[in-house]
């Protein structure tokens, strides 16, 4: 999804934004891989998905998910995030179900100001986390 206002205000050309956008699809398709590693997604037709995310600025990451799970016919989905600015909570309760946001302060700035380390997870720590899941999950299936 285009934030064309952000692309009009850096003036980024439409071949800029393909070229970057072709190379973000790279890298995320590469990340799935390396996260999904076989294993199968969970259902989420007719079920309420909970998208979480430690800080949400303009939305647009948080869109392209809404986006992207309606298509798998989720029956609800509610945006669960710490912190926001009130203007991106609202928009967002266009799109979701629900809006859960512990703080919308007027002055956002940045994500970061509002933790003591943000420091980025990286791919082997998902991977870590994500294979961790998948063996407790079948564990306590099984018994």
């Amino acid at each position: 999804m285009r934030n064309e206002e952000v692309i009009r205000g850096l003036g980024i050309t439409d071949v800029e934004f393909q070229r970057e956008a072709e190379q973000q699809l790279k890298i995320i398709e590469a990340r799935r891989k390396l996260w999904v590693a076989g294993r199968t997604r969970a259902p989420v037709k007719d079920k309420t998905v909970i998208i979480v995310d430690d800080g949400i600025a303009t939305g647009a990451t948080i869109r392209a998910s809404l986006h992207a799970l309606k298509k798998q016919g989720p029956k609800r989905t509610v945006v669960a995030t710490p912190v926001a600015p009130p203007d991106t909570v609202e928009s967002l309760r266009q799109e979701a179900d629900d809006v859960i946001c512990l703080q919308a302060p007027e002055y956002f700035g940045a994500i970061g100001f509002f933790y003591l380390n943000f420091s980025q997870v990286s791919d082997a720590e998902v991977t870590s986390i994500l294979e961790r899941m998948s063996t407790e999950g079948v564990s306590e299936q099984r018994g």
